[in-house]
């Protein structure tokens, strides 16, 4: 499952011109998704795969929501907005959920979520996040092993104090800006069947200069996820881990 936010303003919460620039690969989770797919695709694995692909653009309209709006998702929980800009939250909220009443062996998904993950990480790693403690030590030697390092962040309950609404279930995220990348985290997980185990990444890494592990480009993208998973699935075999 990927986050696909094909152009990204901002919404009514307008990104600065330096920071709009490049927006149109807001989509990386979605690419690393649809990539993953083909390579499974083309080594025919013996499992089933579905991909999910959360595609939208991101525009300032009449229709546009805006802050204080309330929205309620496809499993009927009660969203405060908070920050427009916080939209890849938004998508993938609706595509958990429908990827849940599936009943998948695992969700895993992918998105260039937080810009606070950045500034915990840099852009060599991406931030990892769960609801199963017992896959974090599969997820980080993955990681090692695909040369596409993540690691893994806290979900303690109690940061979801700091996503509480007085009008509605919760609060899409917090005007403070602490830690954007846990609460992100913390708001999907709620629209994910606990009975499923959950991967998120957080793609800190989808950009740096130089590439990342097996992939140098002259570019910034470096295509981050698909050995990843790959090496998850395949080699990790986290499937098995419960």
């Amino acid at each position: 499952m990927g986050k696909g936010i094909c152009f990204d303003t901002g919404g009514h919460n307008l990104k600065p011109a330096k920071h709009m620039m490049g927006m149109h690969e807001d989509m990386a989770g979605s690419a690393v998704a649809l990539g993953t797919l083909l390579a499974l695709t083309e080594l025919k694995v013996n499992f089933q795969v579905d991909c999910w692909l959360a595609i939208a653009q991101h525009m300032i309209s009449p229709t546009a929501y805006k802050q204080n709006d309330l929205v309620t998702a496809l499993n009927g929980t009660t969203i405060e907005i908070v920050h427009t800009d916080a939209e890849g939250r938004m998508v993938l909220v609706d595509t958990l959920a429908l990827a849940s009443k599936a009943k998948p062996g695992m969700i895993i998904d992918y998105a260039t979520l937080t810009g606070t993950c950045v500034y915990a990480l840099g852009t060599r790693y991406s931030g990892a996040f769960t609801n199963r403690s017992t896959l974090l030590n599969t997820i980080i030697d993955a990681g090692v092993a695909s040369g596409e390092r993540v690691w893994p962040f806290p979900t303690d309950a109690d940061y979801d104090k700091l996503v509480e609404s007085d009008i509605a279930d919760v609060k899409q995220c917090s005007l403070e800006g602490d830690a954007d990348h846990i609460l992100a985290a913390q708001f999907l997980n709620r629209f994910v069947d606990e009975k499923i185990p959950w991967v998120h990444l957080d793609l800190a890494s989808a950009s740096n200069k130089g590439g990342v592990a097996h992939i140098p480009t002259a570019t910034a993208t470096t295509g981050f996820g698909v050995r990843y998973r790959l090496e998850l699935l395949l080699e990790q075999q986290v499937m098995k881990v419960r």
